[in-house]
């Protein structure tokens, strides 16, 4: 009999694809500014999506990395946040969507989405919500 199941593959895209919806509502309603998305599918094997977002302080940017883990802990096994102490940069690793919250001076200054559009500018980036 025919296997007629989708590849893995697909399902991890699907996957990721609520993850970051997800991800970028929880960030809305937790007030998160300047919130932008990148599609890496097919440039990293580490993820599908970067989002971008800030917090007005620290405490506000290791407060949005709260929300997100609780918001995705029932839907996938492991998630992990690292800088939550500091608050100036804290990366939220939750699987097929890496998170990176920021003080706005601090995302300024390291500008990762020039890095990730290097060799297509503004294609893969869709920014979403308030400034």
């Amino acid at each position: 009999m025919p296997d007629t199941t989708e590849p893995s593959q697909s399902k991890d895209v699907i996957e990721s694809l609520e993850l970051k919806n997800l991800i970028e509502k929880t960030l809305d309603d937790a007030k998160a500014t300047d919130i932008t998305v990148m599609d890496i599918q097919g440039k990293s094997s580490m993820a599908d999506y970067i989002i971008v977002a800030n917090g007005a302080s620290t405490r506000q940017v290791a407060s949005l990395a709260d929300k997100i883990i609780d918001a995705v802990k029932p839907l996938i096994s492991s998630v992990r946040a690292e800088g939550k102490a500091q608050g100036d940069w804290v990366l939220v690793d939750a699987g097929g969507v890496i998170v990176h919250l920021f003080r706005p001076e601090v995302r300024e200054f390291y500008n990762i989405e020039r890095i990730w559009s290097m060799n297509e500018p503004e294609k893969h980036i869709v920014k979403i919500g308030k400034k």
